[in-house]
């Protein structure tokens, strides 16, 4: 059986952040949850070690069938200390970190394709500067070297730790309670077992990896390089299940959106937590934890959560909130919060659902066909009947009964020659 161990408790200091590193959002989801996920399609055996801001981690990680382990930093601090106190129950055991988000199954699974009593995870790196190298002979792992401790040729070697490690279980057994803390930092670390292993003739192999997958994230700008990596990765994808998108790179989707048919993105468009369906969305687009069903949206137009729109044409500078609307027009210039609109209806340019009055909001319903002139505002709630013709320039406060006008003009009034009264005489 496989057995994986995440490592998930450190501060992350580096990230100079009140959050726990491992809650930090690549593409607004929390990098943990892309390590447990795939860690999940290998093994139902996953354990995850968490200390710091244990409640706030454990929140996000219960949601997932794994075993969360609250590591004893006071008397067993260090990766080795977080690994004594996991039950050893796999025939091999993956010790992954949980600040790599960009680490992926099929990666992993080339590790077990390696016969060793330890598999080593190494990168070669062009300026292997600050890193500790790892000295291979044949294949096999002779050594891990810290820089400060290399000599001239050591220093050459382009090999570094990435921290990934495969374990035979026996040899956790073995060397996990030999493992000790008189060291400067008085901590135990995972490293000993290697350097231990190969003193006692076991066999430790080094398998090299591409940096971009076991990238680690220890502060802001590693974070900002990781979600480039990870966005790119989204769109690739959804690109090769049929979605069209114009300068991609332009364009962010985050890891919970889906796409459904031939979907159509314009460049510079936002997409989260939404379900796009045989829909364009037009360039510079917002849409944020919305259904778009055969629909088009944009451009500069913004959907708003709890919003569903099908059959719909949404124009430019249209902002829509909580509201589903079927069959409907809005080509322009308008805000639509808290409200149902049916089939057939067209709203004019600088129409306004007025749903908030300081202290609730309030919903407007309109029903099919209704024909809204430009610059009208309703005032919710309000109910506007079906085949209803709301003037331009009108304020609705009450519900409009089937088959109706509505209209609320001021008269127009003409003072003459008030221009030439107000600056002066004629020229």
């Amino acid at each position: 059986m496989l057995q994986i161990i995440i490592l998930a408790a450190g501060k992350g200091t580096r990230m100079k952040s009140k959050s726990a590193k491992v809650l930090h959002t690549l593409c607004d989801k929390p990098m943990i949850e892309y390590v447990i996920e795939e860690s999940l399609k290998l093994t139902k055996s996953v354990d995850v070690i968490l200390n710091h801001q244990f409640e706030k981690v454990k929140e996000v990680v219960s949601k997932y069938p794994v075993n969360i382990i609250k590591q004893d930093l006071e008397n067993y601090p260090g990766t080795g200390g977080a690994v004594k106190e996991v039950e050893i129950k796999g025939d091999k055991i993956f010790v992954l970190n949980g600040d790599m988000p960009l680490i992926e199954a099929n990666e992993l699974k080339k590790f077990t394709d390696i016969d060793a009593d330890i598999v080593m995870s190494v990168m070669k790196l062009k300026n292997p500067d600050g890193y500790g190298r790892v000295v291979i002979e044949d294949g096999k792992v002779k050594k891990i070297v810290e820089q400060k401790d290399a000599n001239e040729d050591e220093l050459k070697i382009p090999y570094v730790n990435a921290g990934v490690y495969l374990f035979k279980g026996d040899i956790l057994k073995e060397y996990i309670p030999k493992l000790s803390n008189n060291n400067a930092q008085k901590e135990y670390y995972l490293t000993d077992i290697i350097e231990m292993a190969v003193n006692d003739g076991k066999i430790v192999k080094a398998i090299e990896v591409d940096e971009e997958n076991f990238k680690g994230v220890n502060s802001k700008l590693d974070l900002a390089k990781a979600e480039e990596i990870m966005a790119r990765r989204i769109r690739e994808f959804w690109m090769k299940n049929g979605v069209i998108m114009h300068l991609p790179k332009t364009i962010f989707i985050d890891a919970y959106s889906s796409f459904e048919g031939e979907c159509e993105i314009g460049s510079g468009c936002v997409i989260k937590n939404s379900i796009i369906i045989e829909s364009e969305i037009r360039p510079n687009s917002v849409i944020e934890g919305a259904i778009i069903k055969n629909s088009g949206v944009g451009p500069m137009a913004r959907i708003r959560p709890k919003s569903e729109l099908i059959d719909t044409h949404i124009g430019n500078f249209v902002e829509v909130k909580a509201s589903k609307l079927k069959g409907v027009k809005a080509g322009h210039l308008s805000y639509l919060g808290d409200s149902e609109i049916d089939e057939g209806t067209n709203i004019g340019a600088g129409t306004i659902t007025c749903n908030y009055d300081g202290k609730a909001k309030y919903k407007t319903k309109i029903g099919k066909n209704v024909f809204i002139g430009s610059d009208t505002q309703l005032i919710a709630p309000v109910v506007i009947e079906d085949d209803v013709i709301i003037a331009a320039g009108t304020t609705v406060t009450k519900d409009v009964k089937k088959g109706n006008l509505a209209i609320s003009r001021t008269p127009l009034k003409m003072v003459k020659d008030f221009y030439y009264k107000f600056f002066g005489s004629k020229s």
